[in-house]
């Protein structure tokens, strides 16, 4: 095969169409956005699956059928008056720093194609603990774009995300801005440790706000209670390791 390849699966018109990246990363949480809306928009349509020698070298398994590792675009005609929706997600970044550049360049190839000129990449910030009440911070490639995503709740932090944003999300941004994209990443905190579905929850929330349409969060409400029990034991092994160690009065003996 070569380096990349594109498979054209369907054709859609979409209205004034808006990119959103959702693959794998801290906590899962573009990745778990995703997902969730393409389970709440039954009606997307899978458009393009993109194959590429930088994912790894492996097959997904479906009642033993394999599937060469790729990514997709599904498109959803919004049934609001907001723009219609291109879904980026797969199981895999790529492996090489050549990788995600090429990467990146073609899908955003894919959403020209289908008349896009915004994005939005999903994504995690970690936090190195458990969070209640996530927030939301953002980046984008201008300076105008700030005022309307702190209009609905996303912060702008000096030096956060340490490190920059790597991967697909943070070249969406400085390859899309280059080639006139207007682009912005939205990260929930998350601790980083764990999936995290109430984080993609609040990220899911500012896009509702953004692009005029709904979901239900039932889903991911579950997943989250879930995802707290396994957290709540985890402290608990914790709090037992560090109660089961021996104090320096424990070691001292006499002999």
């Amino acid at each position: 095969m070569d380096d990349i390849e594109i498979e054209a699966v369907a054709e859609v018109d979409l209205s004034d169409p808006v990119l959103i990246e959702g693959l794998p990363g801290v906590g899962n949480v573009g990745k778990l956005a995703v997902e969730h809306l393409l389970e709440e928009f039954e009606e997307a349509t899978l458009v393009r699956r993109i194959y590429a020698d930088v994912f790894p070298p492996q097959v997904t398994l479906e009642s033993g059928v394999a599937e060469l590792t790729h990514a997709e675009v599904h498109a959803v005609e919004t049934p609001g008056e907001g723009p219609d929706l291109l879904l980026l997600t797969g199981d895999h970044q790529a492996q090489s720093n050549e990788g995600h550049y090429h990467l990146t360049d073609t899908f955003l190839d894919i959403a020209e194609e289908f008349g896009a000129d915004r994005l939005f990449a999903l994504g995690g910030v970690p936090t190195g603990e458990l969070v209640d009440e996530p927030s939301v911070l953002g980046a984008v490639t201008n300076e105008s774009q700030v005022e309307e995503l702190e209009d609905v709740g996303v912060e702008f932090r000096d030096g956060e995300p340490a490190g920059g944003i790597v991967g697909v999300s943070g070249l969406l941004l400085g390859l899309g801005g280059r080639r006139g994209f207007t682009a912005a990443c939205l990260m929930g905190e998350t601790s980083g440790y764990l999936v995290d579905p109430q984080s993609a929850q609040v990220v899911i929330e500012v896009l509702q706000e953004l692009l005029d349409f709904s979901v239900d969060f039932e889903a991911l409400e579950d997943r989250a209670e879930e995802m707290k029990e396994v957290a709540a034991k985890i402290q608990e092994m914790q709090q037992q390791q560090q109660q089961s160690i021996p104090s320096d009065d424990d070691l001292r003996y006499i002999g």
